[in-house]
């Protein structure tokens, strides 16, 4: 049987939020809480509630002819002696493993989702696994290949901790691996040899010289960066090595594409062998859409940019604007002291609740 997840906490983000986190969901062991979520919203008569796997889709229908989407994943990295959750002793702060990234985001998803029977938007409430592993495990990867209706409006929010804040779009990423060759000898005779190693360095000092591109979107500050991350080479403490890799990772603004990601790439390394081994696109901030703007005036600040990746790229690649907006610190997502502040919660959950039952308020 799922964890029951009561009226009382269902009411309470902040109660929710420490309930969710108290259900162990490392990615792939997330069947207990989705069934509890999925029990949760199959409780609320006004909603439709479709399950595959370990993604559940609940739906409100209004007729109001705009739609759209709270999303949310319930995996967390492994524990860190972290779990159960904690609370401190001013009752401030929430200790414990997902509780910044970001089951006190899904929790608002849920506490919304059976506490707004009719908001003025129709909306699809998601809930899904695996985000925290490989793409092709992602649950909103999957669904967006085998069930793509469930994404389908006209905007989007991904409940990521942005500690309050809008983040809008993000930024695509790229790893490409760099490859410099020479001629094996006797390290005692390195004369008769070419070092591949030492023919790295210049690939390193163009990473070293490198100046970041920064750009502005929507009035979103994007700051690109180009880093190795990595370097492999060697064959033996006594050969001089004939190949090396350096692994350089690519993070890029929103208005390149991939493929311009890869000739700039090309470009800075111009001469080498360079393999692209991984890349996401990023996502464009999208605030033109009307529900954005409204989106924009309930919570009161201006937006800034996505630095890093979330899956509000899988929304811009069906054409779907989508921002990062959740309580949590994501500066703390993964660490063994991860902690979510309760006014965070509470605050999240009064400008949703205020943007889905207000549409019509005045957009600044």
């Amino acid at each position: 049987m799922p964890t029951p997840l009561t009226t009382d906490m269902l009411e309470d983000p902040v109660a929710l939020t420490r309930a969710l986190v108290d259900i162990e969901s490392v990615s792939g062991d997330e069947k207990q809480i989705t069934d509890a979520v999925e029990l949760a919203l199959r409780s609320a008569d006004h909603l439709t509630v479709d399950r595959v796997g370990n993604v559940v889709r609940a739906r409100v229908d209004t007729g109001a002819g705009t739609r759209v989407v709270l999303a949310g994943h319930l995996d967390t990295v492994p524990l860190h002696d972290n779990f159960p959750s904690t609370l401190s002793p001013d009752g401030h702060t929430l200790y414990g493993c997902g509780t910044s990234d970001m089951k006190s985001g899904s929790a608002l998803a849920l506490h919304l989702a059976v506490t707004v029977p009719a908001p003025a938007y129709d909306v699809t409430y998601l809930f899904y696994d695996c985000e925290e592993v490989e793409a092709e495990r992602n649950g909103l990867q999957r669904i967006s290949v085998s069930n793509p209706d469930w994404l389908a409006a006209d905007f989007a929010v991904l409940l990521e901790p942005t500690y309050g804040l809008v983040e809008a779009g993000c930024q695509g990423t790229m790893r490409v691996l760099v490859r410099t060759t020479g001629k094996r000898a006797h390290s005692a005779r390195s004369w008769f040899g070419e070092n591949a190693i030492h023919r790295a360095g210049e690939v390193l000092r163009r990473l070293e010289t490198y100046q970041a591109r920064r750009v502005n979107i929507d009035g979103c500050d994007y700051r690109e960066g180009l880093n190795a991350v990595g370097i492999s080479g060697g064959v033996a403490g006594n050969v001089i090595p004939d190949s090396c890799e350096v692994s350089v990772n690519f993070r890029f603004a929103p208005d390149r594409s991939v493929a311009q990601a890869e000739d700039h790439l090309r470009e800075v390394f111009d001469g080498y062998d360079v393999t692209v081994v991984d890349h996401s696109p990023g996502a464009l901030p999208g605030l033109s859409e009307p529900a954005a703007q409204r989106f924009l005036a309930a919570v009161g600040t201006p937006p800034i940019g996505k630095l890093g990746w979330t899956d509000v790229a899988r929304f811009a690649a069906m054409g779907i604007p989508a921002l990062n907006f959740g309580p949590g610190d994501p500066n703390l997502a993964h660490s063994r002291d991860e902690h979510v502040e309760i006014p965070k919660i509470v605050e999240g959950a009064a400008v949703l609740r205020r943007w889905l039952t207000a549409p019509t308020a005045t957009v600044g």
